[in-house]
Parts: structure tokens; sequence; C-alpha cells
């Protein structure tokens, strides 16, 4: 992302202390949570740093998953080998500060999430998420998401989706 953020690899550097999103379990998970995630390798945690201020912005995890292929519509089924699990690339936690809501930076997110998958050279058919209720929900629908068949807040983006607008 150019301009006024870049998005990297959450470091010792970056200050979480001051990072508020109006999500106290989003802001613990940054504070207290997400350097153990990537020690033990469990995910990714990126920021968006405000190059102006080096305050983080907003944050996503990224991490390894699969899915069982039933749990997938018909429509995806259908472009996918009978395997009993798919690969994915799961977006975990995404938060964005109250000091930078309102100007796209969860869309920006979302689609460095999807590029760092679609980069990532391993075998990823789409990036699945866990919303947390309606309203996130609503949100990664907004930006091309799918309910899978049996679960409505959970959700998924084919890759190939994402490379058409690449």
């Amino acid at each position: 992302m150019s301009g006024q953020f870049r998005i990297e690899a959450l470091a010792p550097e970056h200050d979480r202390a001051g990072f508020v999103c109006g999500s106290d379990p989003l802001d613990r998970y940054l504070r207290e949570q997400a350097s153990q995630d990537m020690r033990r390798r469990t995910s990714v945690c990126y920021v968006a740093i405000d190059e102006k201020t080096s305050a983080i912005a907003g944050y996503y995890t990224l991490a390894a998953g699969s899915v069982p292929l039933t749990d997938l519509s018909e429509d995806l089924v259908r472009k996918l080998p009978r395997y009993p699990l798919v690969p994915v690339a799961r977006v975990g936690r995404l938060a964005v500060s109250l000091a930078f809501q309102k100007r796209q930076l969860g869309a920006a997110l979302l689609w460095d999430a999807g590029s760092r998958a679609m980069d990532s050279g391993l075998g990823v058919f789409a990036l699945v998420v866990d919303a947390k209720d309606e309203t996130a929900a609503a949100f990664y629908r907004h930006h091309g998401f799918v309910n899978f068949s049996r679960k409505p807040l959970t959700l998924v983006l084919p890759l190939a989706t994402l490379a058409k607008k690449k």
C-alpha cells in the first residue's frame, strides 16, 4: 500500500500500547498475544503503520488452514478436485484503529492479505474469515466474500476472484 501507510509484519519496535479499535478483545490480542502466536508460528500478524506518526493504524492475522470440501457451496465445489480438505489462508483477526477508520484501510488490509496468500508459493484456494458478528460479515461480503453453505458467519473469497482484480 503506497502513500500514508506501509504494511509489514509485526515487530518488537512497533508500539502496540496505543492501539484502540473499539473492540477490547482485538486490542488485547495485539498487545498480549500476537507476538506469541508469531513465535509459535501459528499465525503472522501484519500491521499498517502510519508513515507520519509510526502508529499502528490497523492489523490483520494470516494463518494456513483447510476447510472440509463438504462445507463449501456447490458453485465452489464444482471447480475443485475432490479432496476431503481444501487448503485456505485464514484471516483470523482484522482491526482498524479508531483514529484511522473511514479511510478504506480495512479494505486495503484485506487486499494485502489476499496478495500475500497468492504470492506465498503455497497452494491456497481462498481466503476464509470467521466474522465476529453480522456487521463484520456484511463488511466481508461487501468485499466479495461469500457464505459457506452451512456457516453464516464463516465466509470465503476464492483467490481466483482476487487475481482477476490484480
